[in-house]
């Protein structure tokens, strides 16, 4: 039968581990939220310099 310290430690490397993991897969996922928005706004830049160009011939 573990001890109450040892259960203290299990219960907070647990803690400690799956608030790690949470801040792994927040930053990943704002990064994904990043990049495409990124990736929306050069082809919206891309989309008027090629409409500015056409407009012009």
């Amino acid at each position: 039968m573990p001890t109450a310290k040892q259960l203290a430690d299990i219960g907070y490397k647990t803690f400690s581990t799956s608030m790690m993991l949470l801040t792994v897969y927040g930053g990943y996922l704002c990064s994904v939220r990043a990049y495409h928005f990124l990736q929306r706004r050069r082809s919206r830049r891309q989309a008027a310099e090629e409409q500015k160009t056409s407009g012009v011939l």
